[in-house]
């Protein structure tokens, strides 16, 4: 992966399908990086042929993947779409269509309640709207706790199983093993700070009811950590229907990159439809 542009400090923006059209921007999940779109941008193309010239771009969001050389704000969703956004400004892109998995999409959410101009399309995957139950907050807090206590993201491992449909757990054992390979290489630091954002991360939904941008809901159909019923609720929200990914689990987008490539083309096409 590369990204554009010259200038000192790491370089978080990559640019894996270049182009010259208004980009795609992926952003993705936890406990991983930019990495785990390849595939999907690999396999993108625009399903009616008007706009070959679209430029897949994807960001490491604080402290993962390239970004873990930088300075870390306070942990919270909201540092991370601020970044996203002052990312894509240094590197020229003043309208983009954002699509984002697990926490990615929740950092597509606060882009759009902090940057609504930016956004000229959401895409979320495998997601949710909602704030965290006491239990999931008080448990990503142990979690984060654990692994700066650790110095080891040996407490997140167990995730390259975990965030996978049972269809790819039993027939595909490589992807388990790309995937630990990605959560092995993330700073612990990072991995905490994630944790730390995700649980206090607030209620979004009436964002997306009033963002009237063109939207995808996109869900594997054996996702286990953010199921159909809370693909639902978003695409309720945004008055879409939510697509389902057949054999797929939370991480549709390694799972499945044919599928999703195909879906977000299509949410790219009409969001330049409304331009």
């Amino acid at each position: 992966m590369t990204a554009p542009g010259p200038g000192p400090g790491p370089r978080t923006l990559h640019v894996l399908r270049p182009g010259t059209g208004m980009p795609l921007v992926l952003l993705h999940a936890f406990p991983l990086d930019a990495r785990m779109w390849t595939e999907v941008a690999a396999v993108f193309a625009d399903p009616a042929g008007t706009a070959p010239d679209v430029p897949v771009l994807a960001v490491d969001l604080p402290g993962m993947g390239t970004a873990a050389a930088s300075a870390l704000p306070e942990p919270s969703i909201e540092a991370a779409a601020d970044v996203v956004a002052a990312v894509l400004a240094a590197a020229g892109h003043a309208r983009v269509v954002v699509a984002g998995l697990s926490m990615g999409g929740y950092v597509a959410m606060a882009l759009a309640e902090r940057h609504p101009g930016l956004l000229a399309g959401i895409g979320l995957l495998d997601t949710k709207s909602t704030a965290d139950a006491p239990a999931a907050r008080a448990n990503r807090l142990r979690v984060a706790d654990a692994v700066q206590r650790s110095g080891t993201v040996d407490e997140v491992a167990p995730m390259a199983s975990a965030l996978l449909g049972a269809t790819s757990r039993a027939r595909r054992p490589e992807l388990a093993a790309r995937i630990a390979g990605w959560i092995g290489a993330q700073q612990p630091s990072g991995v905490a700070w994630s944790q730390r954002a995700m649980a206090a991360r607030p209620d979004r939904t009436a964002v997306l009811a009033a963002c009237g941008l063109p939207a995808l809901v996109l869900v594997g159909d054996e996702d286990e950590q953010t199921p159909l019923p809370e693909a639902e609720h978003l695409a309720q929200a945004l008055a879409v229907r939510p697509q389902i990914v057949p054999a797929a689990g939370h991480l549709s987008a390694v799972e499945a990159p044919d599928v999703v490539s195909q879906a977000l083309a299509g949410l790219v096409q009409r969001a330049a439809d409304r331009v």
